[in-house]
């Protein structure tokens, strides 16, 4: 008899072996999929003593097969925590990330206590910071735009789940006629791509496996950055806030952009490991 703990350890020593960081909590993460509970339950400790069913064991071969060949772990659970929310995630989007959190950090300590906001997340992807804004300001409304067909069905369901009132704006955010179909806002955000041609060539495997459209950002990184604020800093509200997510050394460029579109009051914020992760700026009075 194999138990699904002695099944557990035989795949971690298996991870390991291939490099794969943080290797008990992956496995366990994917156990507790094929075994239908949460790896941090009750339900899930006493399962580990017991035995290990065929079909568990096949399942769990085919899952580790996936992680092993390069794939997220996110994708293979097809769902991720962002700010305290379940976020449906798959090919096509990009994974939350706990530094884009910093910029809801930032929304949130920048604008609570304002009321009926009008908030536009540009390069909305999964919907993760829509659905954030969504969740901790009084919005009025929240408008996603997003080019890709793949990205789509994955934000529709998520904004579903968690966000009171949205549109879906399923076009190129850096066409003017895009810009000229949403009105104007309090809040912009926009995690867009900023990795340089130098970053691509040096991508983890798993990160190969997201969306190059939502990564790659020209020679320097900065190329979609340029066009998005001139394009879209006029249509924030007097006061309106935008805030755009950031490559390691963007800050200076970037913040220059939005000084030359008008806006004031520039700032940037670190994330959890003291890098640099956004800036924002507001529209004058």
């Amino acid at each position: 008899m194999v138990t699904c703990r002695e099944l557990l350890d035989d795949k971690i020593h298996l991870f390991t072996e291939r490099g794969i960081e943080n290797a008990a909590f992956e496995l366990s993460e994917l156990l507790g999929m094929v075994l239908g509970v949460d790896c941090r339950s009750a339900e899930y400790v006493q399962a580990l003593g017991e035995e290990a069913s065929d079909d568990v064991r096949q399942r769990l071969s085919e899952l580790t097969a996936r992680r092993i060949s390069g794939e997220p772990l996110q994708y293979i659970l097809g769902e991720w925590e962002f700010y305290g929310l379940p976020i449906k995630v798959g090919r096509g989007v990009l994974i939350p990330r706990q530094d884009t959190e910093t910029l809801i950090d930032v929304i949130q300590g920048k604008l609570i206590g304002r009321n009926n906001l009008t908030a536009i997340d540009v390069c909305s992807g999964s919907g993760c910071i829509a659905c954030a804004i969504s969740n901790r300001l009084d919005c009025q409304k929240v408008y996603c735009v997003e080019k890709s067909d793949d990205a789509v069905p994955y934000l529709r369901e998520n904004l579903s789940r968690h966000c009171a009132d949205y549109e879906i704006i399923q076009a190129d955010a850096l066409l003017e006629e895009t810009v000229n179909r949403l009105p104007d806002a309090d809040l912009i955000v926009c995690n867009p791509p900023y990795l340089s041609m130098n970053d691509m060539e040096q991508l983890q495997t798993e990160v190969s496996f997201e969306p190059e459209m939502a990564l790659y950002g020209g020679e320097d990184g900065l190329d979609f950055c340029r066009d998005f604020i001139r394009l879209w800093a006029h249509k924030l509200r007097p006061t309106g806030m935008m805030i755009v997510e950031i490559g390691i050394g963007q800050e200076e460029e970037v913040a220059m952009m939005m000084v030359q579109h008008g806006l004031v009051d520039i700032r940037w914020r670190k994330d959890m490991c003291g890098i640099n992760r956004c800036v924002y700026g507001f529209a004058r009075f």
